[in-house]
This record gives C-alpha cells, sequence and structure tokens, in this order.
C-alpha cells in the first residue's frame, strides 16, 4: 500500500472536519452534512481499489 493514499485520506478528514465545523457555527447543518458526505465519496473512490484487492488476495489465499 502506498503512503501517500494515507495522508491524502488525512488530509481530506482535516479539511472535511474544518468547513464541517464552519458551516454548523453558522447554521447551515444541511450543507455541512452534504460536505461530510462529499468528503466520504472522495475517500470511498480513492480505497476501492484496495478493497478490492484485500477481497481478491483473501479469496486466493483461502482458495474460494
Amino acid at each position: 500500500m502506498d503512503v501517500q493514499i494515507i495522508f491524502k485520506i488525512a488530509a481530506v478528514g482535516i479539511l472535511v472536519t474544518v468547513i464541517n465545523q464552519v458551516l454548523t457555527r453558522s447554521g447551515r447543518d444541511e450543507q455541512a452534512m452534504l460536505v461530510t458526505l462529499a468528503g466520504l465519496v472522495v475517500v470511498l473512490y480513492w480505497v476501492i481499489n484496495y478493497i478490492s484487492d484485500l477481497f481478491n488476495t483473501v479469496q486466493t489465499l483461502f482458495d474460494l
């Protein structure tokens, strides 16, 4: 696994947290939720290939 993906995920997490707090304090809770959801989708898009590789490795390992 590449170490850069961990730093990217951490950066998105920090950015989403800051934006979420700013929007929540200004009374825009719906937009804060959408920012959080968008951050989750971006991270899942990056990680989906690693999850697929993990499932393929487990399937090969246990000969399923």
